[in-house]
């Protein structure tokens, strides 16, 4: 696995197969990041262990030569986020990809209230995905579908949320820390928490800092890594 306390690189070592901590930037894609990996170092066979949104930070796994194998292995694994609920405020994406369309009085919302909602989310849970989704339907994301004004029925589907801590509130702004299984939609917590307490809500920051024990401190940006191959390969 290749981390910031690698030592041992060498492009010999991507081409056979590696497994790179990868900490994604704001606006920064997951297919960016590999295809600028993919361009750098010629490498034809690149990809990414759990597809992180281009609003959101933070730990991607990506996985060269023999290792694209074991990207279920990685994408199978718990993930941690920390980031913000922003209450009163309400967007068709759930998070600040698209602009407001309801807005509410927040004010009157309590501890009790967030506590008890809080304890609403915990354990093994049904979620509807939404429609801002890279989820297929009739062979296009449903996002293609949501940028038409178009809803599409889903299903609901058994995620597990192992921790959910709310770590500070300054209201309208939750900040707040969960444990997950995979194909949990951060965004949709948010939405269907701002929808439990009354208010509204959505997703304001975003950051995953684990994927199972692997830790976003061990991960190189994008633009560190590719100085990492410049200078162990001469690529330019």
């Amino acid at each position: 696995m290749i981390t910031k306390t690698t030592t041992d690189f060498t492009l010999q070592n991507l081409e056979e197969g590696e497994v790179i901590l990868i900490d994604k930037v704001f606006r920064q894609t997951s297919f960016g990041v590999v295809d600028k990996i993919k361009k750098l170092t010629k490498i034809k066979k690149v990809g990414h262990a759990g597809t992180l949104d281009p609003f959101a930070t933070g730990l991607l796994i990506v996985c060269t030569g023999k290792k694209t194998k074991e990207v279920t292995t990685f994408q199978d694994l718990h993930k941690t986020y920390k980031g913000h609920f922003t209450l009163g405020k309400v967007t068709l994406s759930m998070d600040t990809e698209t602009e407001f369309i309801e807005e509410y009085d927040y004010s009157d919302v309590t501890l009790e209230q967030i506590e008890n909602v809080r304890q609403k989310f915990l354990g093994e849970i049904d979620q509807i995905p939404p429609m801002f989704s890279a989820i297929k339907h009739k062979g296009k994301p449903l996002y293609h579908f949501a940028r038409q004004g178009k809803v599409i029925t889903r299903e609901p589907r058994k995620i597990n949320i192992i921790s959910f801590e709310i770590n500070k509130i300054e209201l309208p702004v939750i900040h707040f820390k969960i444990i997950c299984s995979k194909g949990t939609y951060i965004r949709s917590i948010a939405n269907d928490f701002g929808r439990e307490i009354g208010c509204g809500a959505y997703l304001s920051e975003l950051r995953r800092t684990n994927i199972g024990e692997y830790d976003v401190a061990d991960a190189f940006s994008v633009f560190e890594f590719m100085d990492l191959i410049k200078a162990n390969t001469g690529k330019t």
